[in-house]
């Protein structure tokens, strides 16, 4: 098993086993309704360990622009990380199996129940809590940014962009990431190279 290690947020710690990563991950899929990053955020960082709040920040970035759902290819990076692809499988079986099977009652139930308005409005507000958890993580994740070698006036002006670009213009996502994506990119790179 993989050892320990130091780091500025205090000692990460390695999971026990891959069965470990597997309970882990289900659990958060189980709680994650409407996304698993504020849930992940907090069990892999703060309660077992496994990752810093500045690996996880640079691990949801990768995990970010890879294809398919982040927090699977989080899972199976952390998998890796610590166990190999016995690990990775793990992990995403974790995170993809008990959503699965959740998915495919809910959807015997939903054709049932469409055209009550109570599971409508339940609905709903399953939303707006859920945008609750992602804006409240991203405030938590952002102590991580003290580091980073544009400093939190950079960064938030990249979200200030983003915010602006997608949310205001309606401009595709992709394209936004394509470019202002790169510019970050580019200008952290920039600075990196200045430093050394």
């Amino acid at each position: 098993m993989p050892e320990a290690a130091a780091t500025d947020s205090g000692t990460v710690q390695a999971p026990r086993s891959a069965g470990e990563m597997f309970w882990v991950f289900t659990r958060l899929a189980l709680q994650g309704f409407g996304g698993v990053l504020p849930v992940a955020q907090r069990a892999l960082v703060e309660r077992h360990r496994w990752v810093s709040r500045e690996d996880f920040l640079e691990l949801m970035s990768v995990a970010q622009v890879l294809p398919g759902p982040n927090v699977v290819n989080l899972a199976l990076m952390l998998g890796d990380r610590w166990f190999g692809g016995r690990g990775a499988a793990a992990a995403m079986a974790g995170i993809l199996l008990a959503p699965l099977v959740c998915v495919l009652v809910l959807t015997v139930l939903a054709a049932q129940l469409q055209g009550v308005p109570a599971v409508a409005g339940a609905l709903r507000g399953m939303g707006v809590v859920a945008a609750g958890l992602v804006l409240a993580t991203a405030l938590k994740l952002m102590g991580g940014l003290r580091r980073h070698p544009l400093g939190r006036a950079g960064c938030a002006c990249f979200v200030a962009l983003i915010f602006v670009a997608v949310g205001v213009l309606h401009w595709p996502l992709v394209w936004c990431v394509l470019g202002l994506g790169s510019v970050a990119v580019g200008l952290t790179w920039w600075r990196l190279g200045r430093t050394r």
